[in-house]
């Protein structure tokens, strides 16, 4: 039997999973099939299966590749001078600016919708990413970077329910600015996660009812 170079294995194996990625962007998780992915990555069906016995199996890997991907950003960010600041900055530059996180997140519900195989990782890897976000929000909050009086698990929640509609905006509306709503998008998150006695406090003629008065 020939022996298998660890490291050409798992060259190889990225190179499919990078292959699987283009091709679920361009055909949807449901649409693309293995045949696709192979003519993708130049590799035959019979030498696919060498790495991945299925394609639910390589989207779970691409999963797995993502959560690791988080985790060690998730590490960067805490150890920047400004938590909130760095957090925002991955948000857009990763998710919100990114055509090919709104695609496959708009995909990935679609499918878990209608294929209770699929709902399974979808679910798999909400867990994941809320765990995450969960460490990252209590340890903010004990160097007094969040707000403590925030709970960790419903932060978490909701911040992943404002990720999704802002990856989903430019599908729902292409008309929409995305500078000025990312904008917008980076006061909410700030004004929410920032403790009380560190944010800015509001103009002066914001505070001011209307009609004026003395």
């Amino acid at each position: 039997m020939r022996k298998v170079d660890p490291v050409r294995h798992e060259q190889k194996r990225q190179e499919i999973l990078q292959a699987a990625l283009s091709c679920f962007v361009r055909d949807g998780f449901h649409g693309a099939s293995t045949t696709d992915i192979c003519a993708a990555a130049k590799i035959s069906p019979g030498h696919l299966y060498h790495y991945f016995g299925s394609k639910e199996a390589i989207i779970e890997a691409l999963v797995q590749h993502s959560l690791a991907h988080a985790a060690s950003r998730f590490e960067a960010i805490l150890a920047s001078p400004d938590v909130i600041e760095a957090f925002l900055t991955e948000l857009e530059t990763t998710s919100i600016r990114r055509r090919e996180a709104q695609v496959l997140s708009a995909e990935a519900l679609a499918e878990a919708c209608r294929n209770p195989s699929f709902a399974r990782i979808v679910q798999d890897q909400g867990r994941g990413i809320r765990r995450l976000l969960v460490d990252f929000l209590a340890k903010a909050q004990q160097r007094g970077d969040v707000d403590p009086g925030l709970d960790p698990e419903a932060t978490a929640n909701i911040l992943v329910a404002i990720v999704d509609g802002a990856r989903a905006l430019p599908i729902r509306n292409p008309a929409a600015d995305i500078k000025q709503s990312t904008d917008h998008l980076r006061i909410m998150i700030t004004r929410f996660l920032r403790p009380p006695a560190r944010r800015e406090p509001a103009p002066a003629d914001a505070q001011r009812p209307e009609g004026g008065g003395n």
